[in-house]
C-alpha cells in the first residue's frame, strides 16, 4: 500500500493535480499570463468623431502639394506605426494655403510602393497605410506627390499628425488628381464663405 504523500506526488507529476505554491509553478503561471498579454492582437486606433475632408481643410493651417524626395534623417533598424524618428524631405511644388516655404521635413518613411486612397473624393478616411496603429499614414512613395494638410504642433513644427484617420497626407495620381482639385476648390470656398 502507498502512503498518501507518495500518491499525491505521483498524481501531481502526471498532471492530474496542480502543484500550487511552488516557485516553478508560479513562474510558469506568470509566463503564461505574460505570453497572453503580449500576444494579444494590437487594435487600430479609435476616434470619437467621423473624419470630414471639409473640416480638415477648414482647420488646416497650411496645405501644400509636395514631392517626397529623400531622407534627411534615415530610419534606424526599428520601424513604428507611430511617429518615426526618420525624417523625409519634401519639395513644395504648390502652396494651396498658408506658408510652408520651398521645403518641408516631416517624420516618415520612404517607400517604393504607392498608397493611393481608394475611397471616393472627397475622402472621408485616411489612405490604407494609416488604417492601423497610430491613425496616421507615415510612409511616402519616393518621388510621389502628396497633398499635405498641416498644423503646428506644440513645438511650433508643421505636422500631418493632427487629424486622426483623416486624409492629411494623401498621395496623388497626377497634377489633375480629383483630390487635389477638390482641396483647391474647398480652400477657395472656405476663404470666400468663412465656413
Amino acid at each position: 500500500m502507498q502512503s498518501p504523500l507518495a500518491s499525491r506526488k505521483k498524481q501531481s507529476r502526471s498532471g492530474t493535480q496542480p502543484r500550487i505554491g511552488r516557485p516553478y509553478d508560479n513562474m510558469r503561471h506568470r509566463t503564461s499570463i505574460a505570453f497572453c498579454l503580449l500576444s494579444a492582437p494590437a487594435f487600430a486606433c479609435s476616434i470619437s468623431y467621423r473624419p470630414s475632408a471639409a473640416d480638415m481643410v477648414k482647420n488646416a493651417e497650411v496645405i501644400v502639394r509636395a514631392t517626397a524626395l529623400e531622407y534627411s534623417v534615415p530610419p534606424g533598424a526599428m520601424r513604428t506605426t507611430g511617429v518615426p524618428a526618420s525624417k523625409v524631405h519634401f519639395q513644395v511644388t504648390e502652396t494651396i494655403r498658408g506658408n510652408a516655404g520651398a521645403d518641408l521635413i516631416l517624420p516618415g518613411y520612404l517607400s517604393d510602393r504607392d498608397d493611393f486612397n481608394e475611397r471616393p473624393v472627397p475622402y472621408d478616411f485616411v489612405r490604407p497605410g494609416g488604417r492601423s496603429g497610430s491613425c496616421f499614414a507615415n510612409s511616402y512613395r519616393a518621388g510621389g506627390q502628396f497633398v499635405l494638410a498641416l498644423k503646428k504642433n506644440p513645438a511650433g513644427d508643421l505636422t500631418v499628425d493632427w487629424y486622426a484617420l483623416g486624409p492629411v497626407n494623401e498621395q496623388l495620381h497626377s497634377d489633375t488628381d480629383p483630390w487635389l482639385l477638390w482641396v483647391r476648390d474647398e480652400v477657395k470656398r472656405t476663404a470666400t464663405t468663412g465656413k
